[in-house]
């Protein structure tokens, strides 16, 4: 049963898949997501008005050192060395939505580090905006894209 299993040796033992033969290819991954908010939450960080300041610079930075950070974080992905993570942010009918893209020329993907990026950068809004509205839902975080290494690219279905 655990034979296929990349991250499971034969005894049933997490491991960390040996990525050492495989090639170098460029590779990137996009991930987005969303928090949900009350019109006037809204407005604030729209305006610059939240009470702790710059929300979406602040989240930006933070998506930024978390995709950075992944390997720390989730514990069987490999630390890499990025060549660029990037957060943007969009303003949607009391939302706002997440998108990070993460990139290297590496031996595996980058789509954890996106999701992190984007997780964190959504978490970051909540935190410097909650005492605008505690009740903000978090959600939709996803991969919507992926290029490189030997599955080639990908793109979720209700985008391509």
């Amino acid at each position: 049963m655990t034979k296929n299993l990349t991250h499971i040796d034969s005894d049933g033992t997490a491991r960390m898949v040996d990525v050492g033969a495989k090639a170098e290819t460029q590779r990137l991954a996009v991930a987005s997501g969303r928090i949900t908010m009350t019109t006037s939450a809204l407005e604030a960080i729209r305006a610059g008005d939240a009470p702790k300041g710059d929300v979406l610079g602040t989240a930006r930075i933070a998506g930024i050192m978390a995709g950075k950070k992944t390997s720390d974080l989730i514990p069987m992905c490999q630390p890499l060395m990025l060549d660029a993570v990037n957060v943007d942010f969009t303003f949607e009918d009391n939302a706002i939505r997440a998108t990070a893209t993460a990139s290297l020329t590496g031996k595996t993907g980058v789509e954890m580090e996106a999701i992190t990026a984007t997780s964190v950068a959504l978490l970051t809004i909540y935190d410097m905006a909650k005492a605008l509205d505690k009740g903000m839902v978090i959600g939709e975080i996803r991969l919507i894209e992926k290029r490189g290494g030997k599955s080639g690219h990908w793109i979720a279905e209700d985008l391509a």
